[in-house]
């Protein structure tokens, strides 16, 4: 029985999300086995780290979560703790509002699913059929949610076992942010975001010392890619 024109469509549209989500795949596996291991070295089971994943869906905060748990720290501590570290979601979250204005019943968890790797390969605002970007969108959301919880399921039944050394673990997920600004760099002719948050992160690293650099570094960048934003348009024209 051959498929409808809107059937072959969308299974065309599934086909070009998950290849698009397959350098995330690699990354969100690897980064997710290494929380599952440290979490499970911290004594928290599979049922915790499948929980994290699919509620929780943060790699960095996931991994700070890990020391807060262990420590017992108190719902305030981990409140402020987690707006620190995710703060930077409202800064690059702000540029998406556009794409995900209209997306309907996807739009919730679109913008629950928005990390950084998720973020970098939607950004551009490019898909494969405008008539179902959303759907596009969502599926490239969904299938990066779906390595990471693989991932840290994975990683906890490892760390059930099998013996793992943890040392070093935690810069995995350093090393996928490298990563994901290196594909950016190649990918783009303009580099003029991409050093404004090099230097600006790093006056306010020199500054303000490593404990609070986070939050002033990334509303210098907002405030020097805004005053900047009419001479970026029309470069990108």
């Amino acid at each position: 029985m051959e498929k409808s024109p809107e059937a072959e469509r969308k299974s065309v549209i599934v086909r070009k999300a998950f290849l698009k989500s397959l350098p995330v795949m690699a990354g969100y596996v690897v980064l997710g086995i290494g929380f599952g291991i440290l979490l499970r070295n911290a004594g928290y089971g599979v049922l915790w780290s499948a929980a994290m994943a699919v509620l929780i869906y943060a790699g960095s905060m996931q991994y700070v979560g890990i020391s807060l748990l262990a420590g017992g720290a108190g719902i305030l501590t981990t409140i402020l703790t987690t707006v620190m570290v995710n703060a930077r979601h409202l800064f690059y979250s702000i540029s998406m509002i556009g794409c995900y204005k209209n997306a309907g019943r996807y739009k919730p968890y679109m913008i629950f699913a928005l990390t950084d790797e998720t973020y970098s390969l939607l950004c551009n605002g490019e898909t494969p059929d405008p008539e179902y970007a959303d759907l596009y969108r969502f599926l490239v959301s969904l299938f990066n949610h779906l390595y990471w919880i693989a991932g840290c399921i994975l990683g906890s039944l490892l760390g059930a076992v099998l013996p793992f050394s943890t040392a070093g673990i935690e810069f995995s997920m350093t090393a996928l942010f490298i990563a994901s600004f290196t594909e950016q760099w190649l990918r783009t002719k303009d580099h003029i975001p991409a050093m404004t948050g090099l230097l600006a992160t790093l006056l306010c690293l020199v500054v303000l010392g490593p404990e609070y650099f986070l939050i002033p570094a990334m509303l210098l960048i907002t405030l020097i890619l805004t005053l900047l934003r009419g001479r970026l348009g029309r470069k990108a024209v």
